[in-house]
């Protein structure tokens, strides 16, 4: 394992080879380890280990549930490793929402995936799966199995429409899918400024050297305003966001507190604070547009906090998730348990954003265009911005394919927490 996850599995988990790896022992090191570092131990149950089937039954009964339904997750430490070092997951490599009732639409796809294999696209409307209709799936209860879980070769049949219209049927066969951490660097034009805008999927290891080229690219076009978009971007390592933190703030946030760590009473002495550096691939910008939706959660919210204090920060799209505290990762053979152990606060001790950043202009996460597309809802009114310095009125946005009441909620099959926030399948 790389960087900041070695530090965190090796630093605090101890020498898993020494555990009880019993599930009685597993428990018992979910309730130790939650008793010692969960940011809300005070509000935990008292419950017996031995009455529990599983560690995750175990922690689903301690987890602080009026703030903590999702921060806190077990996950194999291999996928750990794959996602946090690799960028990788075992899946078939798209993401999806429902849009009007049982409309369930593709919203992005990770290239070489079994997903792309078949034809998705953005914008691709999923219509049966193994021959059952979405509704009937979501009805007879199967819909948080019927996607399997982390076993490479498990397989759906789909049937589907692309985003032309044109109908299909595939199967979806299970693999290491690599989600691309920077998959779009564009130019735009607007009233005589250079608009760089990015597509940012995740904060993990390989995100260092793809950022640093993007900034590259925005800084040799002359770039003098950029466009962050963190629509789908779950979060990932905070030393990540640090990094992109200074390639944004550059020399007025060099030295300048980036967050602060706040922990238990217990391990208030791991209170700390980290630092804004400046990467060589930083350029001046005097202000930051930041797209969002309900599935930019964690680092993604970091950057905004981060920044507020020392520069604008202008959000566009949906609410962000809410999610303003971070967790350590303990090995527990293996498995790891990503406990929420601290709250993140910027340099004014800001950071109960727990329903979220309302976005100063609301535009909608529009399916009908290829994210880029400057006729794209949330990317054409952040250029609006930009070029005017208003949001632009709601009746002149381009309508989006999100179509009236929104269908039922995605639940995540995965075990990983960053997928249930992005919903990555």
């Amino acid at each position: 394992m790389r960087r900041l996850l070695a530090f965190l599995l090796a630093g605090l988990a101890g020498n898993a080879a020494a555990q009880d790896c019993s599930i009685l022992g597993q428990n018992q090191t979910v309730l130790q380890t939650m008793n010692d570092w969960y940011l809300w131990y005070k509000n935990m149950p008292s419950v017996s280990p031995a009455t529990f089937a599983d560690p995750e039954a175990v922690l689903d009964a301690l987890r602080y549930r009026p703030l903590d339904t999702t921060f806190s997750y077990i996950s194999t430490a291999s996928s750990s490793q794959a996602f946090y070092g690799e960028s990788q997951y075992m899946g078939f490599g798209f993401s999806m929402k429902f849009t009007v009732g049982y409309e369930l639409r593709v919203t992005d796809v990770f290239p070489a995936s079994p997903a792309s294999e078949i034809g998705f696209d953005r914008g691709s409307e999923i219509l049966a799966l193994n021959g059952k209709s979405i509704q009937k799936t979501y009805e007879d209860g199967e819909w948080g199995t019927i996607w399997g879980g982390e076993e490479a070769g498990y397989s759906v049949d789909v049937t589907f429409k692309t985003a032309a219209g044109e109908a299909r049927s595939g199967r979806l066969v299970k693999r290491v899918v690599t989600i691309p951490t920077v998959p779009l660097v564009t130019v735009h034009e607007v009233a005589g400024k250079k608009v760089g805008y990015i597509v940012f999927k995740n904060f993990v290891e390989p995100s260092y050297a793809a950022l640093d080229a993007a900034f590259a690219r925005l800084r040799d076009a002359s770039a003098t305003e950029l466009v962050l978009d963190l629509r789908y971007n779950g979060g990932g390592l905070i030393a990540v966001a640090q990094y992109l933190g200074g390639l944004i703030g550059g020399d007025r946030t060099t030295g300048e507190v980036f967050a602060q760590y706040v922990h238990n009473d217990k391990r208030s002495s791991r209170n700390s604070a980290l630092r804004f550096t400046r990467p060589a691939s930083a350029f001046p910008l005097n202000r930051l547009v930041v797209i969002t939706t309900r599935s930019s959660a964690s680092a993604s919210e970091l950057i905004i906090n981060a920044l507020k204090p020392y520069m604008p920060v202008i959000v566009v799209g949906d609410n962000s998730y809410g999610k303003p505290v971070g967790q350590y990762g303990f090995q527990m053979c293996e498995k790891v348990l990503w406990a929420v152990s601290f709250s993140v606060q910027n340099s004014l001790g800001q950071g109960d954003y727990y329903n979220g950043f309302t976005p100063d202009c609301r535009a909608a996460d529009d399916i009908g265009h290829a994210l880029g597309d400057a006729g794209e809802a949330s990317l054409a009114t952040a250029l609006t911005y930009i070029a005017t310095g208003a949001c632009p009125a709601a009746s002149a946005l381009q309508a989006s394919s999100d179509r009236g009441r929104p269908g039922p909620a995605l639940r995540a099959h995965a075990e990983n927490g960053w997928q249930a926030l992005r919903v990555a399948y």
